[in-house]
This record gives C-alpha cells, sequence and structure tokens, in this order.
C-alpha cells in the first residue's frame, strides 16, 4: 500500500513546476523503466510496481536499497500513472545538470525552435540517438524534456541524448558555425546536399515553422521534396528525414 500522501506527491509531478521544485521526473512502461535503470544515466529515486514486474526484474534490482522498490496493485498504478492506462511499472528518477559547454565542432547538432508537442519532441529525441546525434539545443518555449509524454515516447533514448533549453538565437550566434541549415517548405532539396561532417540543423514550431529571429541566423534552407498534395509535415517526421538523409551520406 502506498499511502495518500505519497499518491499526492506522484501526481504533482505530472506537472513540470513540482518536477522543477523537487529535481525529479517520472518513466512509465517496462520498456522506458528498464532502459533508464539499464542506462544509469538518472539516479533512480525509486520504483513503483508489481509484484510480477518486481519478480521478472529482480536481478535489475537487486544493487537498489529494498526501500526504494514499493510493490503497488493495479489500481494503486492507475492513480499514479500519467497515462491512460497503466503498465506494470511507474519509476521516479533525478534530474540530471544539464552540460551547456558541448561543442558543436565536427558533429551534426540539432536545434529546436518551439517545439511545443511532447510527442513530437520525444520521438525526435529517439530519433537523434538513432542517427547518433549527441546534443540537441532547444529555445525555452520548446516542450519539457521531462514531461511524461516527452518521457515516453523517448522509449529511453533520454538517457543518450544531451539537451539543453536556452535563447537558441542567441547560442547560434555564440556557435559562429558556417552551416547552421533551415529546415523549411521553401529551399534547396535536402537530398542534394553533399555528405558534411558538422552542421547545426534548426527544426521549427508545428504550425508556424522556424522563427524570424533564428531563420536570419540560418546559413541555407533546406526542403524535403514534395510529390503529392499534403501541405505540411510532422516536424518529428521532417526532422528523421532530414537526418537520414545528412547522416548516411
Amino acid at each position: 500500500m502506498i499511502t495518500k500522501s505519497h499518491i499526492k506527491y506522484i501526481q504533482s509531478l505530472h506537472h513540470k513546476k513540482f518536477r522543477d521544485e523537487n529535481g525529479v521526473f517520472i518513466a512509465e512502461t517496462p520498456k522506458v523503466v528498464e532502459d533508464l535503470l539499464k542506462a544509469r544515466y538518472f539516479v533512480c529515486k525509486e520504483v513503483l510496481a508489481t509484484h510480477s514486474w518486481i519478480v521478472e526484474n529482480a536481478i535489475l534490482l537487486n544493487k537498489y536499497d529494498a526501500q526504494k522498490v514499493v510493490e503497488v496493485k493495479d489500481n494503486e498504478l492507475e492513480k499514479i500513472s500519467a497515462l491512460n492506462t497503466a503498465n506494470r511499472v511507474l519509476a521516479i528518477f533525478e534530474q540530471v545538470k544539464i552540460n551547456k559547454s558541448f561543442n558543436v565542432k565536427q558533429k551534426i547538432t540539432l536545434a529546436l525552435d518551439n517545439i511545443q508537442d511532447p510527442g513530437n519532441l520525444g520521438t525526435i529525441i529517439r530519433t537523434a540517438d538513432w542517427f547518433g546525434i549527441e546534443n540537441i539545443v532547444c529555445n525555452e518555449a520548446t516542450a519539457d524534456m521531462y514531461n511524461p509524454k516527452v518521457v515516453q515516447s523517448t522509449m529511453g533514448s533520454l538517457a543518450r541524448v544531451n539537451i539543453i533549453y536556452i535563447n537558441l538565437a542567441e547560442w547560434l550566434q555564440k556557435s559562429k558555425s558556417k552551416n547552421i541549415y533551415a529546415t523549411a517548405l521553401e529551399g534547396n532539396p535536402v537530398n542534394d546536399l553533399k555528405a558534411i561532417k558538422e552542421a547545426i540543423i534548426v527544426i521549427g514550431n508545428e504550425a508556424n515553422g522556424i522563427s524570424e529571429a533564428v531563420m536570419k541566423l540560418c546559413t541555407e534552407k533546406l526542403t524535403i521534396p514534395k510529390k503529392g498534395r499534403a501541405e505540411s509535415l510532422n516536424a518529428a517526421v521532417a526532422c528523421g528525414i532530414v537526418l537520414a538523409s545528412i547522416c548516411n551520406k
């Protein structure tokens, strides 16, 4: 059994204000929790899970103090879950201190300009991990990386990609990168781009694209050639296509 006060505390972590106040976030479902535990990038403060999940993962959990592993019933998990349907396990992890001093030299770096949908952000993080992107730079209006929907969508990639929040325009100016590519509806076809080892790829807001202040700092516009009649592509889908075109040359 978990107390009412503990249930209330975990429910509060569904909201950014309380996550930041406590310096923690929640992760759910066996796949996501197991990947984060194995990565050991985030410090795990507590695991709340069904009896069957605890038994199945006894080896993974044996390094944790017994008090950190709490057995709960399905109805208790439903009360604390941020998902529409709870799934066997929820864990609380400490947020990490973000590394803002990384170098963009000889790397492909993603820059996100006001990506607001948590699902899109999570998918972009997962896609970046697939293509070996080490760093993602977000402006302050981008969705919170610790939002439960973001954490769920990353499928564990949150532990393998460095994500920072900063004034994007100022950061781009300071980066002094010669290759800052803006993804846009009009521009040079991305598949025509020659092989590059260093670049910053800017992905814009789902509805409004890249802001004027950021667009002014981009050195070239890239577009994904269109053959059908759709008006636009989902931001996460566009990100995947652009990265595939650039990283696989």
